[in-house]
C-alpha cells in the first residue's frame, strides 16, 4: 500500500457536486493499493498515519501527530498512485490492485483509524471526485508499507 500524506487546514471531497467527506484541521491522505497488499499492510500505515510526529509544537517543530493534536484524516481511494509512466504517454495501472481487492484494503485501513479514535471522513471509491484542500506547511509525505 502506498499513502500521500499531506498536513491540512481543512479539506474536503465532493462526489456530483455533493461534500462526502469534509475535516477541519488534520491530514488529508491518498491511499493506493496494489496486487500483494494484505491487511498486515493497513495495519502497518494506520499505525504510522496516526503516529507521525508532523504536527508543530510551541517551539514550531514537528513533535506532534495527529493523535496528539486531536486531528481528523480526510482518506481518499487512489488507484493512480500505482500508475507507472515510465513507457509512452498513457500510465498504465496494472499495478493498482482490482477494485474489489482494494476496496476491502481501504476500508480496513479506514477503520483502523477509526479503532484509534481517529475522525475519518472518505470520497466514494471508485467515483469521480473533486477534492480541494489547504496544505499546511507545506508537508507532503509519501510512505509506502513495502
Amino acid at each position: 500500500m502506498k499513502l500521500v500524506i499531506q498536513r491540512a487546514k481543512e479539506a474536503k471531497v465532493t462526489v456530483d457536486g455533493k461534500i462526502t467527506g469534509k475535516i477541519d484541521r488534520g491530514l488529508m491522505v491518498l491511499v493506493g493499493v496494489t496486487h500483494e497488499d494484505k491487511e498486515e499492510d493497513a495495519i502497518y500505515l494506520a499505525d504510522k498515519t496516526v503516529n507521525l510526529r508532523i504536527f508543530e509544537d510551541e517551539d514550531g517543530k514537528m513533535n506532534h501527530s495527529l493523535a496528539d493534536v486531536g486531528g481528523a484524516v480526510l482518506s481518499v481511494s487512489q488507484f493512480t498512485l500505482y500508475g507507472d509512466s515510465k513507457k509512452g504517454r498513457r500510465p498504465n495501472y496494472m499495478a493498482a490492485a482490482r477494485p474489489d481487492e482494494a476496496l476491502k484494503l481501504y476500508e480496513k485501513y479506514n477503520d483502523l483509524l477509526r479503532e484509534k479514535g481517529i475522525t475519518v471522513e472518505t470520497g466514494v471509491f471508485g467515483a469521480m471526485m473533486d477534492v480541494s484542500f489547504t496544505n499546511e506547511g507545506p508537508v507532503t509525505l509519501i510512505v509506502e508499507s513495502k
